[in-house]
């Protein structure tokens, strides 16, 4: 069940709205556009067709559904929704979220067996209240209970039995959060709910859960529980990031992108730059599976067609530009600068951006310095945000600042033409570990005395860099020996577990403004730009 074709006349806001062009490789379609644009109203045309297509009956309620009291309305040709397959809808044709979903906690007075969830119209409109995490409880327990009776299951164990219940879900969530894992579900004859492992926490009640836990946990939880009666329809997702941090957001859109059964289709609404990055990037993993429809710009009196845009670079700015709307000009700093380092994964991530926002953020609030890749990459990244920046912030400079290293003369010349900046030290470990920096750490935990121990730290560490092949400037590679040698000598104590958040967490924060190192930063970034 993939959709081809939605016609709208007199439908909610819309006069004359036809959406065609989808074509039947697309798993994804992500509905953008601002509040007030018609997103919504969208999926109430969905579910207007499958009410009275499916064998529910229709609304009784028309003016809920009608464009205006003077429109010529008629419930035949109102919502006309087309599939590729040309079969009429079944009642499992349609599964609908709205953007009201909340159900902070639960209280199970009785195991019951639950009806087949295709067999009752839970959602009638998409305004409606959407609570359903007790009712997916309740079908778990049941499904516990039948599992335990099932004679195929006579060789396993409970432990066996209750991961093939809930595993699914356990790896959905550790995909999404990481650090959040459903450990199991309690005894429903007691205080029925889902426990979780959270941090230190081996058993965390559902209803202490945040917002977004709960919020994710809902989505993911229902897709599990419904994916084998939905295996053939449309899936509706109305805004899908509330209550979501934007990270979570992306990372959430692309679990329910895996889950969706093959012979489904997932639409999304949304206004969330997170959502919206992430379905780019499926979009690269998978071409042809991903598409776009904008309702920016669409003026619902007169009569439109919109076909799937391209989520190629014009329609990726015109996208960022709905979701930062016109607060570009308030958050969008002066300048922009690319350095190194990576945005994924946990180690290093961010890494140097966090060091000079630290360092020379209190210095210059209209700078921001933020990561783009490797020293060879860095220069590429610059000119990407740029041209992404270039609709919605024209005003803001984006430089791209990358390390010294080993580059020659003539690599410098050629990198910084365009306005780019090089590192005049190899590293920036090289401002992190200077004199000044470490003679400071030694009189900030009370060992004046220790300085020339401590630069004498430095030196041996470098020394045996060299030895190993390294450049006698080379901070890098010395620092994981140097920071061994400090904590010891120092009796150094919560100043990082690692090198890398013992340079970003207690040194950086030494490096103000008035320390020779802070002005030889200061000189060689803020000053050239």
């Amino acid at each position: 069940m993939k959709v081809k074709r939605i016609h709208l006349k007199s439908f909610k806001r819309f006069t004359d709205l036809e959406i065609t062009g989808i074509p039947d490789t697309a798993k994804l379609v992500v509905v953008v556009g601002p509040n007030g644009s018609g997103k919504s109203s969208l999926f109430d045309a969905f579910i207007s067709w499958h009410r009275q297509k499916a064998g529910w009956g229709r609304d009784s309620d028309e003016a809920y559904y009608r464009k205006g009291e003077e429109s010529t309305f008629s419930w035949s040709d109102s919502a006309v929704v087309e599939t590729h397959e040309g079969l009429p809808p079944v009642k499992s044709s349609l599964y609908v979220r709205t953007a009201y979903r909340n159900d902070p906690d639960f209280n199970i007075g009785s195991i019951n067996r639950l009806a087949s969830p295709i067999e009752e119209l839970r959602v009638a409109r998409s305004i409606q209240n959407d609570q359903v995490v007790s009712q997916n409880y309740q079908r778990l327990i049941y499904e516990t209970v039948s599992g335990v009776y099932n004679l195929q299951n006579n060789t396993k164990t409970v432990e066996e039995l209750r991961n093939e219940l809930i595993g699914g879900i356990r790896k959905s969530m550790m995909n999404v959060f990481g650090d959040l894992i459903l450990n199991d579900i309690s005894d429903p004859l007691g205080n029925g709910t889902f426990n979780f492992e959270k941090g230190t926490v081996s058993s965390y009640n559902y209803k202490n859960l945040s917002g977004g836990e709960k919020a994710a946990f809902d989505l993911l939880l229902d897709m599990h529980m419904k994916e084998k009666f939905y295996a053939d329809s449309i899936w509706c997702i109305d805004e899908l990031e509330t209550h979501l941090h934007t990270r979570v957001q992306g990372a959430l859109m692309k679990e329910m992108y895996a889950l969706i059964p093959e012979k489904s289709q997932l639409w999304i609404t949304t206004h969330s730059l997170g959502v919206m990055r992430a379905a780019q990037a499926l979009s690269i993993e998978a071409p042809g599976t991903v598409a776009i429809i904008d309702f920016d710009g669409v003026e619902p009196d007169e009569p439109r067609q919109l076909v799937p845009s391209s989520i190629g670079r014009i329609a990726w700015e015109k996208m960022l530009s709905i979701a930062i709307d016109d607060l570009s000009s308030r958050i969008v700093p002066s300048i922009i600068v690319v350095c190194e380092g990576s945005t994924i994964g946990n180690r290093r991530k961010n890494f140097d951006a966090e060091i000079y926002n630290r360092i020379l953020g209190p210095s210059a609030a209209e700078i921001v310095f933020v990561s783009g890749g490797s020293s060879n990459q860095v220069a590429t990244a610059g000119a990407s945000v740029r041209s992404a920046l270039d609709d919605i912030a024209s005003g803001a400079r984006v430089i791209s600042l990358c390390d010294r290293d080993d580059k020659s003369q003539q690599e410098v010349q050629d990198f910084e033409k365009n306005g780019n900046l090089v590192l005049g030290e190899r590293n920036l470990e090289c401002h992190l570990f200077a004199d000044d920096v470490l003679t400071k750490l030694s009189e900030s935990v009370g060992h004046s005395d220790k300085v020339s121990d401590v630069l004498q730290i430095k030196a041996d560490a470098l020394a045996a860099s060299v030895a190993r092949g390294n450049q006698p400037d080379d901070l890098k590679s010395a620092a994981g020996q140097i920071f061994t040698n400090l904590r010891q000598s120092l009796g150094l104590v919560r100043a990082g577990n690692s090198t890398d958040a013992f340079m970003r967490d207690t040194l950086a924060p030494l490096i103000t403004p008035g320390m020779p190192t802070h002005t030889a930063m200061k000189t060689a970034i803020l000053d050239r730009l």
